[in-house]
């Protein structure tokens, strides 16, 4: 019998996959990609933050190698999001608010599932936290370097902050409250952090 965490955890990476890959290719409508060249990209970032994760556990082969329902996530996403971005209105920032908010889903999804498949690989916690936060912010690297945009994560507005508190926060608290309610708890304070600066930004750019 499959334990209930653990499908609860790929449940999780189906989600995540689906929200990044869905942000990567209204990146690549903004940068006037083409349909191959989005859903290119989707995937890459859908997929590129667990691929390292996995390289760097030693986990062979890597999570979506062997079960498909991840790139059958990806790819129908990132098609079906390149075609809903096409006929967003441009310059109004609504294709950029919804990536970005597509992308705080998908860094505190991404970050708490590498957290706990690190802690399942006997890491030291510390070690749980770093690879949570690779595992959530490597996608949107790719995604950003490959649309030659500066990546989130190099600039001043807490990305992989918010990822390391997150994933140190649920590392602390799992353990007293259970895994469920932390992974919920620390899933809302990383999206609503996110979320606030994401309204800040917004109305700095109005």
């Amino acid at each position: 019998m499959i334990d209930p965490l653990t499908q609860f955890v790929a449940f999780t990476t189906i989600i995540a996959t689906a929200v990044m890959a869905a942000s990567a290719s209204i990146q690549g409508v903004r940068h006037s990609l083409d349909l191959f060249g989005a859903s290119l990209i989707g995937v890459a970032t859908a997929v590129g933050g667990g691929t390292l994760r996995d390289l760097l556990l030693g986990r062979m082969p890597v999570f979506w190698i062997n079960d498909l329902s991840y790139l059958g996530t990806a790819v129908p996403v990132a098609v079906a999001m390149y075609f809903i971005a096409t006929r967003l209105p441009s310059g109004n920032g609504r294709r950029l608010r919804l990536l970005m908010q597509l992308d705080a889903i998908g860094l505190a999804l991404f970050t708490l599932v590498g957290v706990r498949v690190a802690l399942e690989a006997q890491t030291h916690a510390v070690i749980a936290v770093v690879i949570g936060c690779i595992t959530g912010i490597v996608g949107g690297i790719i995604r950003d370097v490959l649309c030659n945009v500066t990546p989130s994560v190099l600039k001043e507005d807490l990305y992989a902050t918010i990822s390391l508190i997150g994933g140190a926060i649920y590392v602390v608290v799992a353990p007293l409250i259970g895994e469920t309610v932390s992974f919920a708890l620390c899933f809302v304070l990383m999206l609503v952090a996110r979320l606030l600066l994401i309204r800040r930004f917004i109305s700095s750019e109005g």
